[in-house]
């Protein structure tokens, strides 16, 4: 078998070990894209913004979002079509700001995608532990929860983020390949559920589609609405691993905007029809439970259905796990690339070309997340960083407009200055539906990422 061009002998060539291999095409991007916005936030956080925010107005919340969505996934494509790198909002940011901006961003973006994993891996653990109890098999309290939850670990959660993590440090095109496998399977389920139950309707559980304001901002009414669609927002991270992803494509400039558009739109739908169909099923105070989706098909009474759709669940939470852990391990390359964290998180393998330390010191983080955080804590933040990122990719847009207008943008935002601003506001509306401990959260690990600055990437740094 000849060599790769990138490696003699299995060792990289010169300057090979810190490049990413480009394998990927437009439907791969897209299937990264349904692979990680299709997971906890349709299978978990449904019912839990349901039960306690929106009612069977979640569905409107889904829209609210989408439409937030719809301005930043155009500046998105502008941006990854532009500056197609691996680091998406890092990198703009750091094109467009600087260096202290742009490890702020990076930093965040930990949060966003590290954390976006662990909440996905604590959902699969649910629907693993329900179906496993289907079948007669419990695990011991101690290992089925986090402490906060009446255990000691989430041992499931924790185990499918390290076989992920194994998974992800091989090739590229291993991964997309597994991944789209997955995300096939899974839309496949998810609209047989949608045309299974929409036969099995009870439409008076929509009345009143909008239930009263129980007295507090965020619990009911419009409020309830806006707040339910700022804590599913972080289900709409797939925008960031397309964007990310777009330094391993084969021909950026055409595949980065059709990838975020296509799963952008896919995307919207499927959830709008799911969150009817879920609160059309079971009353919408009763799915605040770790399967939602299951408790749906057993009101349904379709015992062998009941577990296709676990099965499915499972499917939809692993593909949204892995392409998670696959944008955060690609960010770390990406800001070690650039000297602010350790050069050994920027070196590839040199055959797989997989950077194998980012993404193993990712899994490891993230498996202590998944397995000790409980799950409504880690849905709210990873949601207000993804909504900070959102607005830095807006606001990015207009900068490089001003200071870099003769840049070749093989995609253009239309009306860039309204749809960029519409972008940032719509974020920051739902940012400020965030409780005010989800803001204190972030405030704190901005915190911790501007001591490590300080101490490590300040003085490493190799842009200005």
């Amino acid at each position: 078998m000849a060599e790769s061009a990138a490696t003699r002998g299995g060792v990289a060539a010169p300057g090979q070990d810190r490049i990413l291999a480009r394998s990927l095409t437009a439907p791969g991007l897209i299937a990264i894209g349904l692979g990680a916005t299709i997971g906890a936030g349709i299978f978990v956080l449904t019912g839990t913004a349901a039960a306690q925010y929106a009612g069977p107005a979640l569905s409107l919340s889904f829209v609210v979002g989408g439409i937030a969505c719809g301005f930043v996934g155009l500046c998105y494509a502008e941006l990854a079509a532009m500056i197609p790198e691996a680091g998406s909002t890092y990198t703009y940011t750091r094109e467009s700001l600087g260096r202290l901006p742009a490890w702020i961003i990076g930093w965040d973006l930990v949060l966003e995608f590290a954390v976006a994993a662990a909440t996905v891996a604590v959902g699969w653990s649910g629907y693993a532990q329900s179906l496993a109890a289907d079948f007669g098999v419990r695990l011991p309290a101690a290992l089925a929860g986090a402490p906060g939850e009446g255990g000691i670990v989430n041992l499931p959660a924790v185990g499918i983020v390290l076989l992920l993590t194994a998974l992800l440090t091989r090739a590229t095109r291993e991964t997309a390949l597994v991944n789209g496998l997955l995300v096939a399977c899974k839309i496949a389920i998810i609209l047989a559920f949608v045309g299974v139950g929409a036969v099995h309707l009870r439409p008076e559980l929509w009345h009143p589609f909008i239930p009263d304001n129980a007295g507090t901002f965020g619990a009911y009414g419009w409020s309830g609405v806006f707040r339910g669609a700022a804590v599913v927002f972080f289900a709409f991270v797939g925008f960031e691993t397309v964007a990310t992803a777009a330094g391993e494509c084969k021909a950026p400039q055409r595949d980065a905007p059709v990838g975020l558009i296509g799963s952008l739109l896919i995307t919207t739908v499927l959830y709008v029809a799911m969150a009817a169909v879920l609160t059309g099923l079971v009353p919408y105070r009763d799915l605040d439970v770790a399967d939602p989706v299951a408790k749906a098909v057993d009101a349904i009474g379709l015992s062998g259905f009941a577990i296709v759709v676990k099965i499915g669940a499972l499917i939809g939470l692993t593909t949204s796990a892995l392409t998670a852990l696959y944008g955060q391990g690609r960010i770390f390359f990406a800001m070690a690339r650039d000297g602010l964290l350790p050069e050994v998180f920027c070196r590839v393998h040199p055959v797989t070309r997989a950077p194998a330390a980012s993404q193993t010191v990712i899994g490891l983080f993230t498996a202590a997340l998944a397995g000790l955080v409980p799950i409504d804590i880690l849905g709210e933040i990873v949601s207000i960083g993804t909504l900070l990122a959102f607005c830095l990719v807006c606001a990015t847009v207009l900068i490089l407009r001003r200071i870099d207008p003769a840049r070749p943008r093989p995609f253009r935002v239309p009306a860039a200055p309204l749809t960029a601003g519409l972008g940032i506001l719509s974020c920051l509306v739902l940012m400020a539906s965030l409780p005010a401990e989800t803001w204190i959260r972030l405030a704190l690990w901005l915190a911790i990422g501007l001591a490590l600055y300080a101490g490590y990437g300040k003085r490493h740094a190799r842009i200005s």
